[in-house]
């Protein structure tokens, strides 16, 4: 299957468990791998033969700086689910990272990385 990738957004925002994080915000980069047919959009070079990419970075944006979660697991599923319902797409793959993470040591990020598709019977997405 092909995809369409969108690689190290970065938003600021809220999301934590702990106080400190859920008062000063942080920030998170997502990485989004978008499933799905590209060979129409290749052999026609027609934009409306493929996701509007700048069109899920909004998505993601507004997913991402919206309600605060104490889960980067909530909001990758936010995002997942969002991307699902309003765009095209077979399957989608989101990894939400943390380099702020509130852990005493040295690391790139923290993060979580789900996989969903889309149920075919409901429209609904699923692991």
């Amino acid at each position: 299957m092909d995809r369409l990738i969108l690689k190290g957004m970065e938003f600021y925002a809220f999301h934590g468990v702990l106080p400190q994080e859920q008062h000063l915000g942080q920030r998170f980069i997502v990485d989004v791998e978008l499933f799905l047919d590209l060979a129409p959009a290749g052999r026609t070079d027609d934009p409306e033969q493929t996701v509007n990419y700048a069109r899920v970075f909004r998505l993601v944006e507004e997913v991402v700086t919206g309600a605060p979660c104490r889960l980067i697991e909530a909001v990758a599923e936010k995002v997942a689910g969002a991307i699902l319902e309003h765009f095209p797409v077979s399957e989608v793959l989101v990894r939400v990272k943390k380099p702020g993470a509130p852990v005493a040591g040295h690391f790139e990020y923290m993060g979580v990385e789900i996989r969903r598709r889309k149920d075919s019977k409901s429209g609904g997405a699923h692991e």
